[in-house]
């Protein structure tokens, strides 16, 4: 496939408040791209608008709630309302929901499942046709490490992210024996330093100090930075990459999930419990 120019792309990045979705913006916006934003949170979102347009960016800015069906019809509309067309899809936005499958409440789960599977869908769904009307178009989907492994007290983050990973690479398989001119870049971070394990929803009968306990756990992960994970991504974007990981730690964890597909876990436990200590 051709290189992607983003100078010449209409990107719409979901979850574009903070974290990931926020560096993305600014460092799509530092390429010339023009950018439709959306974020479920007005304050952040309007924030991260001001830098891109200081960096001299066009950008529309879209407050919607992804877990709601109807979220991802009405972006289409008001994306082509604004802009006419789309040529990048990044579905960023994700939630985190801590705690045991007997403990997470069904109403949780599904509201996870809503936003980081569901959602993305939808959105693919909707934006599709759109992508396909342009000479080269991209679909980006970001996963995670626990779409590449699935840790304890993570039933529902990982059971989203992996059906994001099967979805986005069945999803590719077919654009390429269609010989469409839209590819689709899998992205798997790995410990991103972001709010989402700080906002993570956890159950009302979790013990106070497990939920500390896992909470130092997953800190401990979070070892890059949003703009390193932007960079790596934007890069992706234009070379059309089909898979990133992001970060040592979703390289290590991909190849020990070869090595050892039903043992991993063990290994990756005891090198946790030695980075938390470290942590301490």
């Amino acid at each position: 496939m051709p290189p992607l120019d983003l100078r010449l792309s209409l990107a719409v990045v979901t979850g574009a408040g903070s974290g990931i979705g926020a560096a993305l913006a600014l460092a799509l916006a530092r390429r010339g791209s023009t950018l439709a934003l959306t974020d479920v949170d007005a304050d952040s979102l309007q924030a991260t608008l001001v830098r891109v347009r200081s960096a001299g960016a066009k950008a529309s800015g879209h407050v919607l709630d992804l877990a709601e069906p109807q979220s991802a019809r009405l972006l289409r509309q008001a994306v082509l309302e604004a802009h006419g067309r789309a040529s990048v899809l990044v579905n960023n936005a994700g939630v985190a929901l801590g705690g045991t499958f007997a403990e997470v409440d069904a109403g949780d789960f599904d509201w996870l499942m809503r936003v980081n599977f569901e959602a993305p869908v939808r959105l693919t769904r909707e934006f599709l046709p759109v992508l396909a009307a342009e000479p080269v178009a991209q679909l980006v989907n970001v996963s995670s490490i626990f779409g590449l492994i699935a840790p304890p007290r993570q039933t529902a983050y990982c059971a989203s992210k992996f059906a994001l990973r099967g979805f986005s690479e069945s999803l590719r398989h077919e654009l390429e024996m269609a010989g469409s001119t839209t590819g689709v870049t899998l992205v798997h971070p790995g410990g991103v330093r972001t709010a989402i394990a700080e906002r993570a929803r956890l159950p009302d009968a979790a013990d106070e100090q497990e939920r500390e306990r896992h909470r130092r756990t997953w800190m401990a992960l979070l070892a890059l930075s949003p703009d390193e994970a932007a960079a790596r991504i934007v890069r992706a974007i234009e070379r059309r990459e089909a898979r990133v990981l992001i970060g040592r730690d979703a390289a290590q964890a991909a190849w020990l999930q070869r090595l050892a597909p039903v043992r991993y876990w063990s290994w990756v436990r005891r090198g946790l419990e030695r980075r938390v200590a470290r942590a301490a």
